[in-house]
């Protein structure tokens, strides 16, 4: 169950740094009732990933929400991820309803797009036609869906006289989530799932390749699910954290945070950044001494 934290102990509560605005609200995007996922239910290698988790996010008019998962490796955050997108073996939850626009998951849809942490391009195609696969599969004409991804390919920060017709072999990592970036976003999801997208990435390329995917975000005002295990970038990304517990994950702590109005180099500089930051950080580290000292009473 989620554990919402006093905002007067928030550092932001008293703080100029973030008021929030109240927005104008359509029915929800998501909404997660009281899910359990078990894996292997009935057998000696049972595993429940997550247990009991419920949240709900709105359709907020002309901005989606951007949310960010925080927790500890094997929590079951790629899990909800995937429970979302209608993913097997996640897909479908063994207790719990997982709703997207009202209507039960049923399988993966066009209203949802992802992104993962290892590069997926087919090694078989260009730059151009990897972003196109979703255009093509759909029906798109050959000259309509090019001309719509050549200005993705621009989009994204890549030259299209350069890299269009480049084989994923031939691109950096940054480059290829880019790719990966502009594949999804090119078939307007109105729900962009990201499991870990820049974990693999430099620290400086990590910073540039967050300030893109919020000007992207801006633009096609989707609502977003991002799994990360940065403390600093969810709090510049996020709109809303969502810190999950040791496995089977629960939700432990659910912040809403300042949307990013400068650079990711520039916010994170500063002390009242950091601030919050910190505070995650600390309730985290708290929540995991208490749990080690509850697992040795004996």
């Amino acid at each position: 169950m989620t554990e919402t934290i006093a905002q007067p102990h928030s550092p932001w509560s008293k703080s100029t740094w973030y008021q929030a605005k109240p927005e104008a609200r359509q029915p929800n995007v998501i909404d997660f009732k009281n899910v359990t996922k078990t894996y292997l239910k009935g057998t000696p290698k049972e595993f429940t990933a997550i247990r009991d988790v419920d949240f709900h996010v709105e359709d907020i008019v002309g901005k989606g929400e951007f949310i960010c998962l925080l927790g500890p490796s094997g929590c079951g955050k790629s899990t909800v991820l995937k429970l979302i997108a209608g993913l097997t073996p996640q897909f479908p939850a063994t207790e719990g309803e997982v709703l997207v626009f009202g209507d039960e998951v049923v399988g993966p849809g066009a209203d949802r797009g992802m992104v993962f942490q290892e590069y997926t391009a087919f090694d078989n195609r260009t730059v151009l036609d990897n972003i196109a696969f979703g255009l093509e599969c759909r029906g798109m004409p050959r000259r309509e869906r090019y001309d719509l991804v050549r200005t993705w390919i621009e989009k994204v920060g890549l030259n299209v006289t350069k890299d269009q017709y480049k084989y994923p072999h031939q691109l950096s990592g940054g480059m290829r989530q880019r790719v990966a970036i502009a594949r999804s976003l090119v078939l307007k999801p109105r729900i962009i799932l990201m499991d870990e997208p820049f974990g693999a990435l430099d620290p400086l390329t990590r910073l540039r390749m967050q300030d893109l995917l919020i000007h992207l975000w801006k633009e096609v005002q989707a609502t977003v699910f991002f799994v990360t295990h940065s403390i600093s970038e969810a709090v510049y990304l996020g709109d809303r954290i969502l810190v999950f517990s040791n496995s089977p994950g629960t939700i432990l702590l659910e912040e809403r945070v300042p949307p990013p109005d400068r650079p990711a180099m520039e916010m994170q500089r500063e002390a009242e950044f950091n601030d919050v930051v910190c505070y995650i950080r600390d309730y985290i580290a708290d929540l995991e001494s208490k749990g080690s000292k509850k697992e040795q009473t004996p």
